[in-house]
């Protein structure tokens, strides 16, 4: 492990991996090349005396030390693209793309009005939504927000509740009368959010 602090462009190379799950795609997404990436993370993992990475099927995933580097990695790039934005006359602008995750349902249903509007005051911020039932893993980068309709487990996450969902269920006269229910609800626990 090094005494000094590794260069901005390794963390930057990290993140690129975590959210791309490849060094091809971390490739692409920093206009660089595959063994390039290769490179800045092995010199992450060698500076910090830690291993980053975990090669799978799906490609690369971050390790324990990983998962936790990642929270302070992201901070760094908030923080230069802050800088960028100070010294470039856009500090006022709030510009970037934010990948948001939700179910079919409600990323079908409810979120495409809500986002018409967010992006009318935001025409600067990209929103890619993401419509998976399966609660992605945002501590490994698939998605920056998720509209979930249960508590995260992870402890490292901010769960904020933003509003309820009415449900009702229904059933056609015939059915009813050939299969009776009481009218009376059965009593659940749901957890709220």
């Amino acid at each position: 492990m090094d005494n000094h602090i590794p260069d901005w462009h390794l963390f930057r190379a990290f993140l690129a991996v975590v959210r791309e799950g490849s060094l091809s795609g971390a490739a692409r997404m920093l206009a660089t090349t595959q063994p390039t990436m290769g490179r800045q993370v092995a010199a992450l993992e060698a500076s910090l005396g830690v291993k980053l990475f975990t090669r799978s099927i799906d490609g690369l995933s971050p390790t324990e030390a990983g998962l936790r580097l990642i929270p302070s990695a992201e901070a760094m790039a908030a923080a230069a693209e802050t800088a960028w934005r100070s010294t470039s006359g856009k500090a006022d602008e709030a510009r970037g793309t934010v990948r948001i995750t939700a179910s079919e349902m409600i990323g079908g249903e409810v979120l495409p009005l809500l986002l018409t509007g967010f992006h009318s005051l935001y025409p600067q911020i990209s929103v890619e939504l993401v419509l998976s039932n399966r609660n992605e893993d945002l501590l490994r980068g698939d998605a920056d927000i998720a509209v979930r309709m249960v508590r995260p487990s992870q402890a490292a996450l901010l769960a904020k509740r933003i509003g309820n969902i009415d449900a009702g269920l229904y059933a056609h006269q015939h059915y009813l009368k050939e299969h009776p229910m009481s009218l009376r609800p059965a009593t659940t626990c749901i957890d709220r959010i």
